[in-house]
């Protein structure tokens, strides 16, 4: 079986013909290319939008993969297979974790229509259209389901045409520029010889303002010095320059908001290598928020853990009851019969739950729970603002399930090495 385990990313240019009638004048190139002719007339093509692709694994034991990537997402699509039954229990976790985090444009791929009978497709699309009617955030908007065959490319103009449609966000400029760290890497070869090597290099998105190449930038937490016996933790902002801004092979001066940057610096790329500073914040010195050790936050707790196949034995729940948090969420009123109904259990003192905050991902453990907050010792020290949103995880049935979501409303600073 192969499956993706890191993000995977892709930048596209999406044309359109002015001759040609929707939706087949849409076409979709590679981003290095500016000109284009249309297949069908031979006529030059017009760029409309300029998109950056994020693959998210669809596994469900891959779901923080899939919230670190969903942190710098301006839309979604979600692919859902003809051939198979709906909704699968990764698709119900997704839609969740969709709902959580407020992506309100959202565009639904049912695939591989050619491998079943149109009667079954319809059936499928249907149920789809009704599922998504229940949702709270998807009740009242224009979310589509689009039918397609990618083996085929049949459908795909379709998908170019919402594509285009879909609201440009719009993101400050004239402010310290911010840049999510979604992968760190080290690009030098094993055994590379008399090679030179490469500094660290970064890839993500830039949340506001522009950088600029030779722009002196801080990364924090940066680096991390456990104890001996790894109960506690200092951390170290690292300080470096921007040595180059890369986007599908081309160099940059600079870059603005929107769309995924690869950051060149001089780090030693021991330092970034196999996603070491992966939920990293860069920016100019002293401008990035607070690291923190422990925080408090409000929370806000789904009904039931969605996404769990029925066991022949019949529903059980979870071990804990009521509620330590508000009872919230979707997921109590669209759970298919195929699935179990856990409840979700209240926050308990001292477990160790998992926690998300924009593309940062650590374990965290209960320390006090008062109604709807509950403060939480963080394994690894965050960088984050007050009202930050973060998802939590609970081990459920050997896997990390996704229960609810909170907002930062304080945090204890963690030590700094100096």
């Amino acid at each position: 079986m192969n499956i993706t385990i890191h993000l995977g990313y892709a930048n596209a240019k999406i044309f359109k013909c002015e001759t040609c009638e929707a939706p087949k004048c849409y076409q979709a190139l590679g981003s290095r290319q500016d000109e284009a002719k249309c297949q069908f007339c031979g006529n030059p093509l017009k760029l409309v939008r300029h998109v950056s692709f994020v693959d998210c694994p669809g596994h469900d034991v891959l779901m923080a993969t899939m919230l670190n990537g969903a942190a710098i997402m301006d839309a979604a699509l979600l692919l859902i297979a003809a051939n198979e039954s709906f909704p699968q229990p990764q698709t119900l976790e997704h839609l969740s974790a969709v709902e959580i985090l407020q992506l309100k444009n959202l565009i639904v791929l049912q695939n591989k229509i050619d491998l079943v009978k149109p009667v079954q497709a319809i059936d499928q699309y249907q149920s789809i259209v009704q599922f998504l009617k229940s949702s709270t955030i998807f009740s009242n908007s224009a979310t589509s389901v689009v039918p397609i065959s990618a083996a085929l490319h049949c459908g795909i103009d379709v998908v170019l045409q919402y594509i285009t449609h879909l609201p440009n966000p719009q993101r400050p400029l004239n402010v310290p520029f911010r840049y999510l760290v979604v992968r760190s890497f080290d690009v030098n070869i094993p055994g590379g010889g008399d090679l030179p090597p490469h500094a660290g290099r970064h890839r993500g998105s830039i949340e506001q303002g522009v950088v600029r190449l030779g722009d002196d930038i801080e990364i924090r937490p940066g680096l991390l010095n456990f104890t001996s016996d790894n109960n506690n933790v200092t951390w170290s902002p690292l300080r470096t320059r921007v040595t180059s801004l890369r986007t599908e092979g081309a160099s940059l001066p600079f870059a603005v908001p929107g769309g995924l940057v690869a950051l060149g610096t001089d780090l030693d790329p021991s330092l970034t290598r196999q996603n070491r500073q992966c939920g990293s914040i860069c920016g100019p010195p002293s401008s990035l928020p607070d690291v923190f050790i422990e925080i408090e936050v409000q929370v806000f707790l789904l009904t039931h853990v969605v996404g769990i196949p029925r066991s022949p034995i019949g529903p059980s729940t979870s071990s804990s009851s009521g509620s330590g948090g508000a009872q919230v969420g979707p997921s109590s009123r669209f759970l298919p019969g195929a699935f179990l109904q856990h409840r979700v259990g209240k926050l308990v003192v001292g477990e160790t739950l998992r926690i998300t905050c924009r593309a940062y991902t650590t374990a965290a453990t209960v320390l006090v729970r008062r109604g709807e907050l509950a403060k939480l010792r963080l394994r690894n020290p965050l960088c984050c603002s007050i009202d930050d949103k973060i998802t939590i995880s609970r081990m459920v049935e050997r896997k990390h399930r996704l229960i609810g979501w909170g907002t930062v409303r304080r945090g204890a600073s963690a030590a700094e090495l100096k």
